[in-house]
């Protein structure tokens, strides 16, 4: 199933040197075989929005059919140095963003290395740090950052003056900027009146997080966006509970006042306990993750439903501790949204996963014009699933159980998943990037 092309039948599928050489109805050979009948072979899952990119999680990510996870929210504040870290190569393809909330942390000089605690979300920063931190996005963009990241809810302090510097960058080097928007609609115009004003390209992240019962409206004022030629796009994520920091700005700024059924809304992970005040003022010393239960099913059928939207995971993993998302977003959106609820057809929950995620990025990342098809010549990162078992089984008391229903997954015309196996001791992955010198 090809969702470009929209191809859907019974075909033979070539690997040559890491490409697709042929696909075919004719019967083909090889050095080695996959036998596919019965299962849907489809473009390898392309995820936008992961955090904690490590070994552990391109594990956990490739037993769920990605191929190729990228870090575009919080992004990098160190370009280079963040790929040299992951280099040559990884389970599956990695890549990240220039990120404004962790350029401001280290301009700001904030004493945390995870999400902004005090001066990175606080601080006012003068026009003199302003323009630094520019500096740095630029540099960053020159190092090969896929793009722009942004999180406003995170940097509260942040002046308006300085985000639409960043939209600025963001136009002048036609690059998306990917924003975690301050919750809500006014957080959305916000954006979007960032990115008219200065013609910048804008992903809007984990949409239903953020927008919550307002989900409706929110589409339909992205959608009036891209109907008067904004160049807008959003994703989402199949779950109603989100996950974060609970020293973050976002938590401390919303909740340090809450009553205690409103801080019922918190899970502390570790235990499954729901919090009041003197648990969150307990666990707000230690800090950690907790789950954030605000949202409803409804509203993610509304958002996952959307031709507007592609699905991202922000997957979320730390220290042993995440956001089942981390494990099972793909498997959820084709088991839940495609076989159980028919939200979806099956063919748009893979172009939602695959051509619309390389769409976005293929002007800035070249490379990206070679995923998310299944067609001669592009890149054999490849999933195949038994469209009639896939579903997640990670929760958040086990975060990490895999999927069911995943059987094969190829990266770069290699196997890091055979017959619902993680192959151990491959590393295919290459990092995607933007040219640079």
């Amino acid at each position: 199933m090809d969702p470009e092309s929209e191809l859907d039948d019974v075909m033979n599928i070539g690997l040559r040197d890491g490409r697709i050489a042929d696909i075919t109805t004719e019967p083909i050979e090889g050095g080695d075989s996959i036998d596919a009948h019965g299962l849907v072979v489809a473009p390898g899952f392309i995820d936008l929005h992961s955090h904690g990119t490590t070994d552990e999680t391109y594990r956990m990510q490739s037993l769920d059919g990605v191929t190729t996870t990228l870090e575009l929210e919080l992004g990098t504040s160190d370009v280079a140095a963040w790929y040299r870290e992951r280099s040559p190569r990884q389970r599956i393809n990695y890549g990240v963003s220039v990120g404004h909330i962790k350029v401001r942390m280290s301009v700001m000089n904030d004493s945390s290395d995870w999400f902004p605690l005090d001066h990175g979300a606080y601080g006012i920063a003068s026009p003199a740090q302003v323009r630094e931190m520019m500096e740095r996005i630029e540099g960053g963009l020159g190092e090969g950052a896929i793009c722009i990241g942004a999180g406003f809810q995170y940097t509260p302090a942040a002046t308006r003056e300085e985000r639409h510097e960043i939209f600025r960058v963001a136009a002048r080097t036609k690059t998306p900027v990917h924003v975690h928007i301050v919750p809500g609609i006014e957080g959305l115009k916000d954006v979007l009146s960032l990115a008219k004003e200065t013609n910048a390209p804008l992903q809007v992240v984990h949409l239903n997080s953020s927008a919550l019962s307002d989900t409706p409206v929110m589409l339909e004022i992205i959608e009036a966006a891209r109907a008067s030629g904004d160049d807008v796009t959003a994703e989402a994520y199949p779950y109603a509970a989100g996950m974060t920091e609970i020293k973050s700005a976002t938590i401390q700024d919303v909740y340090k006042d809450a009553s205690d059924a409103r801080l019922a809304d918190i899970e502390w992970p570790r235990t499954g306990e729901r919090l009041n005040r003197e648990s969150f003022e307990r666990y707000s010393q230690s800090g950690g993750p907790i789950v954030v239960h605000t949202n409803t099913e409804t509203m993610v059928t509304e958002a996952i439903a959307s031709p507007l939207t592609m699905v991202a995971s922000d997957a979320y993993w730390q220290n042993g501790t995440g956001h089942p998302r981390t494990a099972g977003t793909f498997s959820r959106v084709l088991g839940r949204y495609v076989r159980e609820t028919k939200a979806l057809s099956l063919m748009e929950a893979i172009d939602k996963m695959t051509l619309k995620p390389a769409r976005r990025l293929e002007a800035r990342v070249p490379a990206m014009r070679n995923k998310g098809r299944l067609c001669k010549g592009a890149d054999a990162d490849i999933t195949i699933f038994d469209a009639s078992k896939v579903i997640d089984r990670a929760t958040y008391r086990r975060p990490s159980m895999p999927s069911v229903g995943i059987e094969h997954v190829i990266v770069n015309g290699v196997s890091v998943v055979l017959n619902a196996q993680g192959v151990e001791g491959v590393t295919p992955g290459q990092h995607v990037r933007a040219p640079f010198e």
